[in-house]
């Protein structure tokens, strides 16, 4: 992998919306050769089966309670937050984020009902069912890819884009939730 100039880098801070574009085919490339498989590794399905299983009751009110459990504690340690952070699914995405040497700046899945079920990192909320990296992926089949906008990514100073894309139950071959990437765009060729 090669970093991309300073020069990138300028345009990037300048206009990040019009480079955006420009990591498209890199990014669509990075998910076929990596994420994809990445998704589809038997922690990440048994998981999300899991979970699903385990909040199958959950009312939009209970989503709700809990995601705003969770905002108020970000940054400290709570029981809600350890839930997700202290699982081995988490303790092997933070694994996958370290081995990438900087390529990936978090990573994080969701289930069905698009409550975080493992995290690299403490995400800002809980529920992430209502953006558009679960909805324009678990919601759409097996074979959605979303690509986010290039943006500075505050917590780790980097330009990145979030790649997202559904996790598949290899029995059905229906989606069961969805993983988001952080992608480091400075890593692209």
């Amino acid at each position: 992998m090669f970093r991309k100039s300073l020069t990138v880098l300028a345009c990037l801070c300048v206009a990040p919306m019009a480079q955006a574009n420009e990591y498209q085919a890199p990014l669509e490339d990075l998910a076929a050769a990596q994420l994809r498989s990445i998704a589809s590794e038997g922690f990440i399905v048994d998981s999300v089966r899991e979970m699903n299983a385990a909040r199958a009751a959950m009312s939009q009110s209970d989503i709700d309670a809990k995601d705003q459990e969770w905002r108020a504690q970000v940054g400290s340690s709570s029981p809600l937050i350890d839930s997700v952070m202290t699982t081995p699914s988490s303790q092997r995405l933070g694994e996958i984020r370290d081995v990438s040497e900087g390529l990936f700046t978090e990573i994080f899945v969701m289930g069905n009902k698009g409550l975080n079920v493992a995290a690299s990192d403490v995400t800002s909320d809980f529920w992430q069912g209502d953006e558009a990296k679960w909805q324009q992926t678990y919601m759409v089949g097996p074979d959605a890819l979303h690509i986010s906008e290039v943006e500075l990514d505050e917590s780790t100073q980097t330009y990145q884009a979030q790649v997202s894309l559904p996790v598949v139950d290899p029995q059905t071959s229906a989606p069961i939730g969805a993983i988001t990437f952080g992608v480091n765009v400075e890593f692209l060729q």
